[in-house]
């Protein structure tokens, strides 16, 4: 996805503002919606929400909130999404997809598993602080 999180081989499907803890059942359902709609079976579904659920609570609990982007490829093959935050930004992403680590006290499964979890995933220093989330799954 590109810095505006859309871009003309892109339709936004939805977008969910991070503020709170109910932003990421939003999050969720958006995503769920979705892949629903466009007849995606139901641990795929799952398996992909769970994934966005992690980032967007990651936004929230480490970089101060911030937003999702759903969107939808050119092609109509992949559901695509982008959590920007405007925290510290993360130190060292490597370290950080590594399961076990964490800065937080939990089990250090989080950024793994999304990536797990998803077709595509990459994690890039936002311009300026924070982070930006990119993953897909394919449709």
């Amino acid at each position: 996805m590109s810095e505006t999180a859309q871009t003309p081989q892109q339709t936004q499907l939805a977008r969910v503002a991070l503020k709170a803890s109910r932003d990421v059942v939003a999050a969720r359902q958006a995503v769920a919606r979705e892949l629903k709609a466009r007849g995606v079976s139901t641990i795929r579904v799952t398996r992909f929400a769970t994934a966005v659920s992690e980032i967007a609570r990651n936004a929230i609990v480490h970089g101060g909130g911030g937003e999702i982007s759903v969107c939808l490829d050119a092609r109509k093959e992949y559901l695509l999404v982008e959590c920007r935050d405007r925290g510290p930004g993360i130190a060292d992403i490597g370290q950080a997809m590594v399961d076990g680590y964490t800065t937080a006290g939990g089990l250090g499964r989080g950024l793994g598993g999304a990536k797990r979890l998803s077709h595509a995933f990459e994690i890039l220093p936002r311009d300026g602080g924070g982070t930006i989330v990119r993953m897909s799954t394919r449709i």
